[in-house]
C-alpha cells in the first residue's frame, strides 16, 4: 500500500472509531478539545495546542448530524469558556457571605450562553460543508471566526480570549497591526482546521505551515526593526499599592493603601531618568471622594513632587433622581487642580450595573437585581486627553482595553494609551495575565505604548510593538519608572479598524455559498 493510501486508510480509521462513539463520548471529547484551546493563552502560551484541538472537532463534525453538530459545538465551546474563564469565580468571594452563592452560575451559567454562539457555527458548517472534508475545515474555520466576532459584539460583547489571542509570546501576533485580532483569529483557525483534510487536499499542511511562515517572519521583521529614539520622551511612574479587594474599602486598611500610594509616589527618581512628568495610580485607587475631600485630594496631588496625578476614584454628580455614580479617571496639577477626567463608557454587566434589573425586580428577583451594589452610569465614550507636559493620550478602565475599536477615539491620533485597571477581582494566575496579554495586542493594533497601573497587578509600561519593558508583577507594592516609549505610524488596524478582517469573511461565506449553490444544482 503507498503511503498516502496508508494515510487515508488510517484518517478513515479514526473516522470510524469516533463514529462508533455514542453521542455523550463524542460530546465529551469536544468539552475537552474546546478546554485544550485555552492552554494557548496566557499564562500557559501553548499555540500549538489549538493545532491538535481543532482537526478532532472538525473530525468529530463529520461523522455527526447537523443537529449533533450544534451540541458538539456548544459542549466544545462550554469547555473552552470555563477553562478559559474559571477565574471569573474570584469576584464572588471577595464578599462570600453576601455574593458565594451566585458563583456556580457565573462560572457555569456564562460559558453555557457563551457557548451558543459555537452551537450556531458548528450547526451552519457542517449545513455548508458536508461532505466534503477540505468544505468543512474551511466552513468551520470561518463560522467559528463570524461566532467569535459576533460575542465580541452582541448584547454590548465579550472578546476575551479571541483565538488569535494565543501567539502573543511569538511574532505572528504582529499581524494583528495588518488584520486587527478577528482577522488573525480566522487566519489562526483557517491554518488550524486544514490538517484535518489532508486525505482530500494533501496540500493543506503545507498551506498551514505557509500562513504561520509568513506572519510569523513578518513580525520577526517588525521586531527587528529599531524603534525611534526615545530620549527626548517624558518619564513616567507606574504606582501599585496591592491593596485586597475585601480590605481595600475597609476604614483599618484604606489608610495603610493611601499611605502606600504617597509614598511610592513621593519616591526618589531614577538618575538614569530623571524625575516623572506623571504619576499613575490604578483604577479606583483614590478611596475617599476627591471632590468631599480636597485636603486629601492636595496631598496626593502634592505627593507627585511637581508631576501630574493620574488616578482612578469614584465620582459623582447631583441630578433630580439623586447622586449619579461614575467609574472616573482624574488629571490633577501638583496644586490639585482638576485638569481633566474621563468617565468609563464601557461598564461591566454584572458588576458595575445590572441588566435588566428592573424587570427582574419585577419577577421576584430582587436579590439578583441588586448585585451590582445600585450601579454606575456610563460615560459618554472615548476621549483623547491633553495635559500639560504631556503628549495627548487614550484613557481606558479596567476591561474597556479588552475592545479594540472602542479604546482609541476618532479625530486626532492620539501619543499614548493609559490602562486604570484594578484585577483584584480576578485571583492571582490566569485573570491578570489574560487582561495584561489584551493590553499588549492594543499596543501592536494601534502602534502606540500602553502605560498600564493595576491595583495587585500586573502593572506595567509596554512599547508599541506589545513588548513590556517595565512591571510590578502580581500581589507587590511599588513603582516603576521608565521613559514613554514611542509612538510608531498608524497601523493600517489603525485606520481601517475591523474592515479587512469583515471583507475576508464575506469572501469566505460567498465562496462557500457559490459552492453549496453549484452542489445543489448538480444535483437536480
Amino acid at each position: 500500500m503507498s503511503p498516502g493510501l496508508e494515510g487515508a486508510a488510517s484518517t478513515a480509521g479514526r473516522a470510524g472509531w469516533l463514529a462508533r462513539r455514542a453521542l455523550w463520548q463524542r460530546l465529551g471529547l469536544a468539552a475537552l478539545a474546546g478546554a485544550a484551546m485555552t492552554l494557548g493563552h496566557p499564562p500557559i502560551s501553548l499555540p500549538w495546542v489549538l493545532f491538535a484541538a481543532l482537526p478532532l472537532l472538525v473530525a468529530l463534525v463529520a461523522v455527526s448530524t447537523a443537529g449533533q453538530a450544534a451540541i458538539i459545538g456548544w459542549a466544545a465551546g462550554f469547555g473552552y469558556f470555563v477553562a478559559g474563564l474559571h477565574w471569573m469565580g474570584h469576584a464572588f468571594l471577595v464578599d462570600p457571605e453576601r455574593f458565594a452563592w451566585a458563583m456556580p452560575f457565573a462560572v457555569t451559567l456564562m460559558p453555557a450562553f457563551l457557548g451558543l454562539f459555537w452551537a450556531g457555527a458548528f450547526w451552519l458548517a457542517h449545513r455548508l460543508a458536508q461532505p466534503s472534508r477540505l468544505r468543512l475545515a474551511l466552513a468551520l474555520a470561518t463560522a467559528l471566526a463570524t461566532a467569535e466576532l459576533a460575542r465580541s459584539t452582541v448584547l454590548t460583547g465579550f472578546p476575551w480570549n479571541l483565538p488569535g489571542y494565543v501567539w502573543l509570546e511569538t511574532p505572528v501576533i504582529q499581524s494583528v497591526r495588518w488584520i486587527g485580532p478577528h482577522g488573525l483569529t480566522l487566519l489562526t483557525l483557517i491554518a488550524a482546521a486544514l490538517p484535518a483534510a489532508v486525505t482530500q487536499a494533501r496540500w493543506a499542511p503545507g498551506v498551514t505551515l505557509a500562513l504561520i511562515a509568513l506572519a510569523w517572519a513578518d513580525g520577526t521583521v517588525r521586531l527587528a526593526t529599531p524603534l525611534p529614539s526615545e530620549t527626548t520622551r517624558p518619564v513616567v511612574r507606574v504606582v501599585q499599592p496591592n491593596a485586597p479587594q475585601h480590605l481595600k474599602w475597609r476604614p483599618p486598611h484604606r489608610e495603610r493603601f493611601i499611605a502606600r500610594l504617597l509614598e511610592h509616589s513621593a519616591a526618589a527618581p531614577d538618575p538614569a531618568l530623571g524625575p516623572p512628568a506623571a504619576v499613575i495610580w490604578p483604577e479606583t485607587a483614590i478611596t475617599f471622594l476627591p471632590q468631599d475631600d480636597p485636603v486629601r485630594t492636595a496631598e496626593a496631588a502634592a505627593s507627585t513632587q511637581g508631576a501630574t496625578l493620574i488616578a482612578g476614584a469614584l465620582a459623582y454628580e447631583r441630578t433630580p433622581e439623586g447622586r449619579r455614580w461614575t467609574n472616573r479617571l482624574l488629571a490633577f496639577a501638583p496644586d490639585a487642580t482638576t485638569l481633566a477626567t474621563y468617565d468609563k463608557h464601557h461598564l461591566v454587566p454584572f458588576g458595575e450595573y445590572m441588566p435588566l434589573a428592573p424587570l427582574m425586580r419585577w419577577i421576584g428577583l430582587e436579590a439578583l437585581a441588586d448585585l451590582s451594589g445600585g450601579g454606575l452610569a456610563p460615560g459618554p465614550g472615548p476621549r483623547t486627553l491633553t495635559l500639560p507636559g504631556l503628549p495627548a493620550f487614550a484613557p481606558a478602565i479596567c476591561y474597556e482595553i479588552i475592545f479594540p475599536t472602542q479604546v482609541v477615539a476618532p479625530g486626532p491620533r492620539p501619543d499614548w494609551i493609559v490602562h486604570l485597571t484594578n484585577d483584584a477581582w480576578f485571583g492571582g494566575f490566569a485573570g491578570p495575565q489574560q487582561h495584561l496579554a489584551q493590553a499588549r495586542i492594543r499596543a501592536i493594533e494601534q502602534g502606540l505604548p500602553v502605560v498600564r497601573a493595576a491595583n495587585t497587578g500586573i502593572s506595567a509600561v509596554i512599547d508599541a510593538r506589545g513588548t513590556v519593558v517595565a512591571r510590578i508583577g502580581l500581589d507587590r507594592h511599588g513603582h516603576a519608572d521608565a521613559r514613554l516609549p514611542p509612538a510608531l505610524p498608524a497601523t493600517l488596524y489603525a485606520r481601517a479598524g475591523d474592515l479587512p478582517a469583515l471583507a475576508g469573511l464575506a469572501l469566505l461565506w460567498a465562496g462557500l455559498a457559490l459552492v453549496r449553490l453549484r452542489q445543489r444544482s448538480n444535483r437536480a
